[in-house]
């Protein structure tokens, strides 16, 4: 089965043309970031005119870097959330239009089922499986029996693990987007400024880095009353030690209390150096699966990886992508 997948919920517009799941036959992202830098995060408005801008031009790139043509196509998958609802829009239009014009059977997918299928693309889950999710808006514990079958664990209180790394990049003055730049810093620091360790309940899954990121603005702040300078290496290396000993740990104990096969790790953060390296020295029994570096951050591959999946489980209905929620379609069993 050859699927066309559409991603635009940020600030991304990618397309992907995926074969059964797994083989990437092409693999296009037109990313923003330059354009937002100077805003310090992503601009919504923005973010949605230029979707609309370039959509037509990623669209005709994926096909030709696939060296397929509508006909060759059996699946539309496109991301029906969450996300910024402008930057949606663009993506569920114009992945709609190119099925209605080419008669093709259309799936929404869900943004964070996507991020997960992402590991199956160069690896194979094995199930019942731990899926740890940690992006700029999502940082979730999540245990799946088999394809398509998801139960939450744990979810974020407040910030989500991505956005306080950009947060507190923004109070050291780093650029946008903070997450590579803080985990840059980090190898070259040391862990010095003793940030608390935010296990809110230790034997619970949920996650809260709010008062982590206000310990760091308030050092900070407090370092330049007294005209006192930060070690800006050492910064990110005490917070990013910090996130990494709660991620981890409540990983861990996840992956104890439940019988998995496999844990795997998803989402923007899952490119962290920092957290790759320590998350197999630290839970060495169990096998750990993260994508590749590409297949991380947002892209239309990941989409496909899981409309495949969905589609044989579900098909493709009518009207699917106003009658499917826009949230994690997950449950507490």
């Amino acid at each position: 089965m050859i699927i066309l997948a559409v991603e635009s919920s940020c600030d991304e517009s990618s397309v992907a043309i995926v074969k059964d799941g797994k083989e990437v036959l092409s693999h296009i992202i037109l990313s923003q970031i330059d354009i937002h830098a100077i805003y310090g995060g992503v601009v919504p408005e923005i973010a949605s005119r230029n979707h609309v801008v370039h959509m037509t031009r990623v669209f005709e790139q994926a096909l030709l870097e696939a060296n397929v043509t509508p006909k060759d196509i059996d699946l539309v998958a496109v991301t029906k959330g969450p996300g910024l609802i402008g930057s949606l829009l663009v993506g569920i239009n114009a992945a709609t239009t190119f099925a209605f014009a080419h008669q093709l059977p259309l799936i929404g997918v869900n943004h964070l089922h996507g991020h997960i299928y992402a590991a199956n693309i160069d690896h194979d889950i094995k199930f019942p499986a731990l899926a740890l999710l940690v992006s700029g808006g999502h940082t979730e514990l999540i245990y799946m029996k088999g394809h398509m079958d998801f139960k939450l664990l744990g979810t974020t209180l407040d910030d989500a693990v991505g956005e306080a790394y950009d947060k507190v990049a923004r109070t050291l003055g780093l650029p946008y987007p903070g997450g590579p730049i803080v985990d840059k810093l980090a190898q070259d620091g040391k862990d010095t400024y003793n940030l608390p360790r935010p296990f809110l309940d230790r034997e619970a899954y949920n996650f809260s880095f709010s008062g982590l990121k206000s310990a760091v603005i308030n050092l900070v702040h407090n370092a330049e009353q007294k005209g006192e300078k930060v070690r800006t290496n050492d910064m990110c290396a005490s917070f990013q030690a910090s996130v990494l000993d709660v991620i981890i740990d409540k990983t861990r104990h996840a992956s104890e209390s439940f019988d998995i096969k496999q844990i795997i790790i998803s989402g923007g953060v899952a490119a962290n150096k920092g957290l790759r390296n320590r998350i197999y020295n630290e839970i060495p029994n169990k096998e750990i699966i993260i994508p590749k570096m590409e297949y991380c951050t947002d892209n239309a591959a990941m989409i496909g990886a899981a409309a495949y999946h969905q589609f044989l489980i579900e098909g493709a209905l009518p009207n699917y992508l106003l009658g499917g929620e826009s949230t994690l379609n997950i449950e507490n069993k």
